[in-house]
């Protein structure tokens, strides 16, 4: 019985010693991710143009200013100088009437009233014996002393004025180039944009009718505004003239090949005339000038009606640009990125 036990207890443990051999797993393909869907990116939308912004209409209107009788012009059986339409010229014009005419006069005066003694006091008759006097330096001091005294008192408006004539224009002058031809004036202005034109003297009819002086007006004036300081470069383009205003004490020589400068202020609206001034040929007689000062805001109608712009006119506003279209990023690119790695 035991032997029995033993035996059937043996059996089991070589059953349970028995190594079990699973059978091989299947492969297990790898899981592939199921294909996206790719969403489409929605429409980009553009963004609204914007519309370039109209500039505010500038007036650009221009009607030439009718002259005023007697005033920038010659007037018949005239002695004086012309009324002057600027600071500097009316500076001069007192200078004129109210120190030299006046020291003149009394020279003149007296050396007069001095002659007409000499010529009574020591006449023949009244002087059979006539003077010995050899000098008498009480009188050389009087007659070289007081000269000075006059001509220094003189000296130093003539001075003054003088350098007040040729003062440098100041940087924001309205700067003309003037240009004389034979038998005529070109003006232009660069920092206007207003190219050179040309102005020629009206025939008699045109002038009459326009209420204008005949030999003085001009097809095209020069205009320029009151209150501003311009400054005219001057040249000749074939022989030397003299652009002469008398109105605006300016005169000033347009040489060939040089370039002169000057400058003047107009203080009050109104059409001032002038004439060439040096001899430069057959047709000399036949070249006048025509200053035209206007108010600044029609000043500057006056250069948009010639095609240029004022310093301060606003800039047209750029045409619209529409804007770039974004490019789409498809959606799937992240997930399938993802799926590969």
């Amino acid at each position: 019985m035991k032997l029995l036990k033993s035996l059937v207890f043996a059996a089991v443990m070589a059953i349970g010693a028995t190594p079990v051999v699973a059978a091989p797993a299947a492969p297990v393909a790898p899981a592939v991710a199921a294909p996206v869907a790719a969403t489409p990116a929605p429409a980009p939308v553009a963004a609204p143009a914007t519309a370039a912004t109209p500039a505010p209409a500038l007036d650009a209107t221009y009607v030439p200013m009718k002259p005023t009788a007697g005033i920038g012009m010659p007037v018949q059986g005239g002695v004086d100088f012309q009324p002057q339409a600027t600071d500097l010229g009316q500076r001069a014009y007192n200078m004129n009437n109210y120190i030299l005419l006046p020291i003149i006069t009394v020279i003149a005066l007296f050396v007069l009233g001095l002659l007409l003694w000499v010529i009574v006091r020591y006449r023949a008759a009244a002087n059979p014996v006539p003077s010995k006097t050899s000098h008498n330096t009480f009188i050389e001091v009087v007659w070289t002393g007081v000269p000075i005294l006059i001509l220094l008192g003189i000296a130093y408006p003539s001075l003054t004025l003088l350098a007040a004539q040729y003062k440098p224009a100041s940087a924001d002058a309205v700067v003309i180039k003037v240009k004389g031809y034979q038998w005529n004036w070109g003006y232009e202005y660069p920092d206007h944009g207003v190219a050179e034109f040309i102005s020629k003297m009206l025939d008699e009819k045109t002038a009459v009718a326009n209420g204008e002086p005949y030999q003085l007006a001009v097809d095209n004036r020069m205009v320029v505004p009151v209150g501003q300081e311009v400054k005219l470069i001057i040249t000749g383009a074939d022989v030397i003239h003299s652009f002469a205003v008398p109105s605006l004490w300016t005169k000033m020589d347009a040489v060939p090949g040089r370039a002169n400068e000057t400058t003047f202020t107009v203080n009050k609206p109104g059409v001032y005339y002038g004439q060439c001034s040096e001899l430069c040929g057959v047709d000399h007689a036949f070249m006048p000038i025509a200053v035209e000062a206007l108010p600044p805001e029609k000043f500057a109608a006056w250069v948009r009606f010639k095609g240029g712009k004022m310093p301060t006119d606003p800039e047209a506003a750029p045409a619209a640009t529409p804007a770039a279209t974004p490019a789409a990023t498809p959606a799937a690119a992240p997930a399938a990125a993802a799926a590969t790695n």
